[in-house]
């Protein structure tokens, strides 16, 4: 074999860990694909020459590729997520299995997609290599272009945002959950009393324009009649799910991963009392928002 046919087999046989690394950076399975071809290329050109962990090397490659993508990304202003984050794409190419790409994308909730993005892309590169792929960070570091000690801060900054700052106790984030999961429950099945029984009869709901179709009131009041407008939303429930939305538990919804509508709600005396419905772009720009365990 020559030596461009040892490293084509090396290659081969990183690929898979490579593609997990780059959609955990990327959030898009098409952007992944880039990512690792364009790693190839670099890899092809420069050969491996006084490389003694190849594995750890070609993770490196792949993580500056995606860094540079991720500040490209943001220069230009894109959207949050681009349509296909979180979509299992079947691309054709030989050894990759359709099933494993959705395995691939379903292994990422797209909750952590949505909080991902809204990273630095130092921070998302540093939170993943390290939480994720148990990259120490001496070698992180240089990819950032930080020391050892900035690149476990960066890390830190990002778990922080991950996992959520709620100053809420725990014991009333569970019971958030309990009366969001059933509200999500109710609305998926059109069930009215269901609905009512986790409303507060005072219950307010308010939406940007956005989130509404033309002509309709953007505020509703009582209970019954925010029932009417939960059970309007029972078309987008199939995407929703819960999230920490503010600090408090809520839901987001994300179809194939791209965060278009967050809730905002507001508890007391074990009822729903407040939801914001929120889907004014700019407005979700500044929505702070975590990832609930389970």
């Amino acid at each position: 074999m020559t030596e461009r046919d040892v490293l084509t087999d090396e290659f081969e046989q990183n690929r898979a860990h490579l593609r997990a690394v780059a959609y955990r950076m990327l959030g898009s399975l098409s952007e992944a694909d880039d990512a690792v071809q364009e790693s190839w290329l670099h890899v092809s050109r420069s050969g491996t020459a006084g490389v003694k962990n190849l594995g750890g090397w070609l993770t490196t490659v792949v993580a500056r590729v995606c860094l540079d993508m991720l500040r490209s990304r943001r220069s230009r202003r894109e959207e949050p997520l681009d349509a296909q984050l979180g979509e299992p794409v079947a691309n054709g190419e030989a050894g990759i299995d359709p099933e494993q790409e959705a395995l691939l994308a379903d292994s990422v909730g797209p909750a952590l997609l949505v909080v991902l993005e809204e990273l630095a892309p130092a921070e998302r590169l540093a939170f993943v290599l390290h939480d994720m792929f148990a990259v120490p960070f001496d070698e992180i570091a240089p990819i950032v272009g930080r020391s050892p000690t900035a690149a476990r801060q960066l890390a830190s900054r990002a778990r922080r945002r991950v996992q959520g700052t709620a100053t809420v106790p725990d014991a009333d984030l569970a019971r958030q959950r309990e009366l969001v999961d059933a509200f999500l429950a109710a609305s998926r099945g059109g069930n009215f009393d269901a609905l009512l029984a986790v409303l507060d009869p005072d219950v307010v709901l308010r939406a940007d324009r956005t989130a509404v179709p033309a002509g309709m009131a953007t505020q509703a009041r009582g209970a019954r009649a925010v029932v009417g407008r939960a059970l309007s939303f029972s078309g987008r429930s199939p995407f929703a799910q819960p999230a920490l939305v503010n600090g408090a538990v809520g839901v987001v919804v994300a179809p194939r991963g791209r965060l278009m509508i967050a809730l905002a709600f507001s508890f007391g005396h074990g009822k729903i009392t407040e939801i914001d419905v929120i889907a004014d772009p700019e407005r979700l720009r500044r929505v702070d928002l975590a990832v609930l365990d389970g």
